[in-house]
């Protein structure tokens, strides 16, 4: 299990009888070189005690959400950021419940709805709570988020019975969280992503723009980073971290970002372009700043440089996905640009009020030459770690491959 070597696993333990199964849990990840922050609920402190864990763990458990010492640094912000996994294990019924709802009623189900960390959970509960139809949608909603559900097994249980709905082992668990982190479909090859929006200056002052975050395109970024890629980040401007492992760029206009991605497409085999940059900018900039004169003011545009156009034209191009973002019409524009400019894929969101800027969670349509598929709305991270996955199948599938006088490698 060399893959949890120095890795930061957040375990949630929820109330259930097997939280005594989970003082193994914490030993074996331990050994395997992962660090462990247990989360306890207030169910759980009734079959084993927080002194435990920490023995363990060599970490104090953190049980409470407005805990004043914790808190006053945003302690529950800083744990979901903290964490490169959680594992709820054992997770209650109830838990389970209220991760599928959303809930934030107390501080492991904050963490959960804080994290973009990957999530899985591993149920632990009577089997026939387990069969009962509320917790099999509860399920099949967590796992359309992305949420890993390891088991349950089947067995006796504590309540007597014999049938589904036992915490996996310890071992087993252990070895499923060191398989999450063996995302190597892009092992090996050099990627390169732009995210965010370009400016385009007016005067001194002043610029032309517009509202993306970069949240999707730094979500794409780490998701690739996790699945082995040595990952470039090519960023305009935003105020977002860089993600783990991965290089970053910061550019401001389109041309820069051009410059930048031109300068270095050559040398990767995968560019995805989810920048959302200026299609036109400022004729002329102004020396200083523009005054409020007269009661109109004209200004000249220009077309920008084509970043995505230019790298999908290289003779020797790397695999290469777009990105589309439109008001209306969103298949027939998105297969248009997928055409257009030769692209081997393109992810399509729409956007507009409450949809995809200035939001946490998205949904695309991605569509290739021969083939679509549509990823359903989640939190940008989930979404990011999916079209990573489809890249990465439809990349290995075409091989090393000649088409529109370019070609990249496999």
């Amino acid at each position: 299990m060399n893959r949890l070597i120095n890795k930061r696993i957040l375990l949630g333990v929820t109330g259930s009888i097997a939280a005594y199964k989970s003082a193994e849990l914490v030993r074996l990840l331990r050994e395997a070189g992962a660090e462990v922050q247990v989360v306890m609920t207030a169910g759980a402190a009734r079959f084993v005690t927080a002194l435990t864990f920490q023995a363990l763990s060599g970490r104090a458990v953190r049980d409470s959400l407005l805990d004043p010492a914790a808190e006053a640094a945003m302690g529950h912000i800083e744990l979901a950021r903290w964490a490169d996994a959680v594992l709820v294990a054992p997770c209650s019924a109830d838990f389970l419940a209220r991760l599928a709802q959303g809930r934030a009623d107390d501080l492991l189900a904050t963490l959960c709805l804080a994290t973009e960390a990957p999530i899985a959970v591993a149920p632990a509960m009577n089997r026939v709570m387990w069969g009962n139809a509320a917790t099999g949608d509860n399920v099949a909603r967590l796992r359309a988020r992305g949420v890993a559900i390891l088991g349950p097994a089947e067995g006796g249980q504590a309540c007597g019975e014999t049938g589904p709905g036992r915490m996996l082992e310890p071992t087993d668990l252990a070895g499923h969280l060191d398989a999450m982190f063996d995302r190597g479909d892009l092992a090996g090859l050099r990627l390169l992503v732009t995210a965010g929006p370009t400016r385009e200056p007016l005067d001194p002052v002043r610029y032309l723009s517009n509202r993306s975050s970069g949240k999707m395109g730094f979500a794409v970024a780490r998701a690739a980073a996790e699945a082995g890629a040595a990952v470039t980040l090519v960023s305009g401007p935003v105020g977002l971290a860089t993600p783990p492992g991965v290089e970053r760029i910061d550019v401001e206009t389109t041309e820069q970002m051009y410059d930048a991605v031109l300068a270095r497409a050559g040398q990767c085999e995968i560019f995805i372009g989810v920048a959302a940059v200026a299609d036109y900018r400022p004729r002329q900039v102004a020396p200083g700043k523009l005054k409020r004169r007269d009661a109109s003011l004209e200004l000249q545009l220009e077309r920008t440089p084509d970043v995505l156009a230019a790298v999908a034209s290289l003779p020797e191009r790397p695999f290469t996905v777009g990105f589309a973002a439109e008001t209306g019409n969103l298949l027939d524009y998105a297969r248009g640009k997928l055409q257009a400019k030769g692209l081997d894929m393109i992810a399509a969101n729409n956007v507009g009020a409450g949809l995809g800027f200035d939001r946490e969670d998205n949904a695309l349509e991605v569509l290739w030459p021969d083939g679509a598929a549509s990823l359903e709305r989640a939190a940008k991270p989930q979404l990011a770690r999916r079209l990573i996955s489809l890249i990465a199948a439809r990349y290995h599938a075409k091989g090393t491959t000649q088409g529109s006088g370019s070609a990249y490698r496999a």
